[in-house]
């Protein structure tokens, strides 16, 4: 199956199953807001989101060891490297489902749904056990361009966290919290009352990323790019403070994206 092609009014987006279930683009009135280069676009994070502290995953009395892929922890989970199948595709809204497998050593499946209208995104995310119980975590890896052609300058982003995790040496949290530190950031932030985010292109768009969980990571280093990470918990959170996923109680992630148009200065 090729990439899903999307359309509500000026809104257009590109889903690619084959590309691990990725957003390779979303425009608005023709104007591309996520990098376009390989690995980037949106990605999703499933079944755990962030670094996980040396890729070690322990259930019950057993330690399982996932791909070191960043340093050395493991990153962003399996799902965005695995095969997504399209479940249900419309003019607007797609679902695509994806099969958990080696090296996650649980049977699973995390299904992705958008929903795309002429003024925003909706991102549904459901993380499934087959049988045994396991921790997870979901979220979506934004690549937003800081730089589009109808802004008159580069995007702004406005958020007001509760604290910020303080992140070691090992660039996993230390388990204290601390008060927002100034950017730049590679960090993670509560929000208990749920993410709120604000990015601005001025004299171009405003645009909302608002989610029920209570955890966002902040990357702005690099120099084309920033991203607004919405995850239903911090990094390394499968060791430290798991969710656990049984046959009756999946992780269900939504992130909304909502834009408005601003007048041109």
């Amino acid at each position: 199956m090729g990439e899903i092609r999307l359309r509500a009014g000026g809104a257009a987006l590109i889903v690619a199953p084959d590309d691990g279930g990725a957003l390779h683009s979303l425009t608005v009135d023709g104007t591309e807001l996520l990098r376009q280069d390989p690995g980037t676009g949106c990605f999703v994070m499933a079944p755990w989101a962030g670094r996980l502290g040396l890729g070690e995953l322990t259930v019950g009395d057993r330690t399982y060891q996932m791909p070191i892929n960043n340093g050395p922890h493991s990153i962003h989970g399996t799902a965005r490297d695995g095969v997504w199948v399209v479940v249900e595709s419309t003019p607007s809204q797609a679902t695509i489902r994806h099969r958990l497998s080696d090296p996650w050593p649980f049977a699973g499946t995390v299904t992705q749904t958008f929903t795309l209208t002429d003024t925003g995104l909706t991102l549904r995310m459901r993380i499934a056990t087959d049988r045994d119980p396991f921790p997870a975590q979901g979220g979506w890896h934004p690549w937003f361009l800081r730089e589009v052609p109808p802004a008159t300058g580069p995007v702004q982003l406005d958020f007001d966290p509760a604290w910020q995790y303080e992140r070691g040496a090992d660039y996993l949290p230390t388990g204290r919290e601390i008060a927002p530190t100034p950017p730049p950031w590679d960090d993670c932030f509560a929000m208990p009352d749920g993410v709120a985010a604000h990015l601005t292109w001025p004299g171009f768009l405003a645009f909302t990323i608002t989610s029920p969980v209570h955890d966002v990571v902040i990357w702005t280093l690099p120099e084309e790019s920033l991203s607004v990470e919405a995850q239903s918990g911090p990094p390394n959170g499968l060791q430290t403070d798991p969710r656990m996923v049984t046959p009756d109680s999946p992780l269900d992630v939504r992130v909304d994206w909502n834009w408005e148009r601003l007048p041109h200065n």
